[in-house]
């Protein structure tokens, strides 16, 4: 089984947080949706044959299409790649765009079965602050919305640590999104990325940065709440009720081949990974030439167990022993000796099987994957 993610490069407004590729310029729409059509007839031999256990639209935000452009990528997918019979399909959806029309033709004429909304904050002053498109009353009615448009299958992000938001909105945030009784729920800390409208404004000091301390304390009221409500923890940001993990992420983690289509896309198929251009215009122009434009590298055994522990260590499921041995020797010793610290400072717990992050060990995942990486 493998997944399939298309890239959907366009938004109408740029969240002063987010370094994804993405135009607000949306006069290239058609050129790229057809070539993004292109680049599957390219690519359909790259998986293999492996049927299709999921299907992402991300972003940009793919929920600015109407549903007819949607249709008809998927009448390409369906023509090119073996789908199957109960595979995920998650559009990536803004609250701003869910009309109960739209909402309704997604529901009957695609074959999106599952929407992840980008919320972010129930609150008007911490979405200004974002500079996302939406305001709090279209975040607090999209989803009732989208259940009743027979949507059962939804996913809320939301964003913590905002530096000028008081605990008091996240609290809320939490309570709100939780209240839906929806089975997923995605939380990300904010970073401050390099080239974006926030790492600007903290340099200038139009804003503070993110404080960690803050942070920590919100994600800590985040894992309890979740807890009381019947939600696992599966993944450093992401929590779902029994058996509700997400289907396409959870192979990313679990290191399945996938094959990504459009400008910015990654593709990853076992041994190698390639990534397209991140620029619109010489994305269509080189489909319409006959090649998809993208670079690629070979992993090395280095590479590819140091995306495994960085992967699988952010996960409820964790690092198996027979899985970290079956990189050899070398990398298995390196592993086994130098997360023994970590166990004995109560951060990594082990049993026959796996190697997991404790509950403090969680706030510390990045760091605890990085001391674990091999350097040549």
């Amino acid at each position: 089984m493998a997944g399939l993610y298309l890239h959907i490069p366009f938004c109408k407004q740029a969240c002063h947080y987010c370094n994804f590729h993405f135009s607000t310029v949306l006069r290239l729409k058609p050129e790229l949706l057809k070539a993004m059509q292109g680049e599957m007839d390219l690519q359909r031999h790259y998986l293999g044959g492996a049927p299709l256990s999921s299907i992402y639209l991300g972003g940009g935000t793919p929920s600015l299409l109407d549903v007819d452009e949607l249709v008809a990528l998927f009448e390409r997918i369906y023509a090119l790649f073996e789908v199957a019979s109960e595979a995920e399909i998650t559009l990536e959806a803004n609250p701003d765009d869910l009309t109960a029309d739209k909402l309704h033709d997604l529901r009957h004429y695609s074959p999106v079965n599952r929407l992840s909304i980008g919320i972010q904050s129930f609150f008007d002053a911490d979405l200004r602050w974002m500079n996302r498109a939406h305001d709090a009353q279209q975040a607090l009615h999209c989803v009732p919305m989208a259940m009743a448009a027979g949507f059962e299958n939804l996913t809320i992000d939301l964003i913590y640590g905002l530096p000028e938001a008081p605990d008091e909105h996240w609290q809320q945030n939490v309570r709100l999104a939780l209240s839906f009784g929806i089975p997923h729920l995605s939380c990300y800390c904010l970073t401050v990325e390099e080239g974006t409208a926030l790492a600007h404004f903290v340099r200038k000091g139009k804003t503070r940065a993110v404080d960690e301390e803050k942070a920590a304390s919100q994600w800590e009221y985040l894992i309890d709440e979740t807890q009381k409500h019947g939600y696992e923890h599966y993944e450093i940001s992401n929590f779902a009720l029994p058996g509700r993990y997400a289907v396409h992420n959870s192979s990313y983690w679990m290191g399945k081949p996938y094959l990504g289509i459009g400008p910015s896309a990654h593709s990853y198929n076992g041994v190698s990974r390639q990534w397209n251009i991140a620029n619109n215009a010489l994305y269509v122009k080189a489909i319409n030439e006959g090649y998809v434009p993208c670079e690629s590298e070979m992993l090395t055994p280095a590479q590819r167990y140091n995306e495994y522990v960085m992967a699988r260590l952010r996960t409820a499921w964790g690092c198996a022993h027979e899985e970290i041995r079956a990189f050899g020797a070398p990398y298995a010793d390196y592993f086994e000796q130098e997360i023994q610290r970590f166990i004995a400072e109560g951060w990594v717990e082990m049993n026959d099987t796996h190697y997991r992050l404790t509950r403090s060990g969680r706030l510390l995942a990045d760091r605890l994957a990085s001391a674990l990486f091999w350097v040549p």
